[in-house]
């Protein structure tokens, strides 16, 4: 019964790991060059206005360059690609080395090989205890129609996800 009560970070990880997410990298034009880093806890806040949400971790030493330069693109990494979502999850390296990309309408590198990117203001940050939360105003938004998502699921990366025949409308 106590494993119930069991607050520790691993175990967080573990149980909270049961919820799958997709996979993005953040990336922003900033004074020192292209930054960006690995975020799986991007989501949709709100539809009006629009705005979004991730959480970057406080110890994270590419985010603040990100919120220096105000502005910042999602890009939903696609299932092919989940050599991306480790090469900017690493530090003190080279993360747009061999990686192709263009420039979003706010300026900021928008990955070639995303699946969808979305381009935003920072509207807000909050306190999230060992976390950021980021909350975005949507400037502009494009996705392809014919790729599939790179999903985590309890630490270790799935590809391939087929979409179920029903469709979730709406939640309450």
């Amino acid at each position: 019964m106590t494993e119930h009560f069991d607050l520790t970070p691993q175990r967080l990880r573990h149980v909270l790991g049961h919820f799958a997410s997709g996979l993005t990298v953040i990336t922003a034009a900033t004074d020192n060059g292209p930054a960006g880093f690995t975020c799986q806890s991007f989501s949709s806040l709100s539809l009006e206005p629009a705005l979004v949400t991730f959480s970057p971790a406080r110890s994270s030493s590419t985010w603040p360059l990100l919120r220096k330069a105000g502005r910042f693109t999602v890009n939903i990494l696609p299932a092919e690609h989940q050599h991306l979502a480790a090469q900017f999850a690493r530090s003190g390296t080279d993360k747009f080395a061999g990686v192709d990309y263009s420039l979003s309408p706010l300026g900021n590198p928008m990955l070639d090989q995303a699946l969808a990117w979305v381009d935003c203001e920072l509207h807000e940050e909050y306190d999230g205890g060992d976390h950021t939360i980021v909350v975005g105003a949507v400037r502009a938004l494009a996705a392809q129609e014919d790729a599939e998502p790179l999903v985590f699921f309890k630490g270790s990366y799935f590809q391939g996800v087929e979409p179920s025949a029903s469709r979730l409308e709406s939640v309450a």
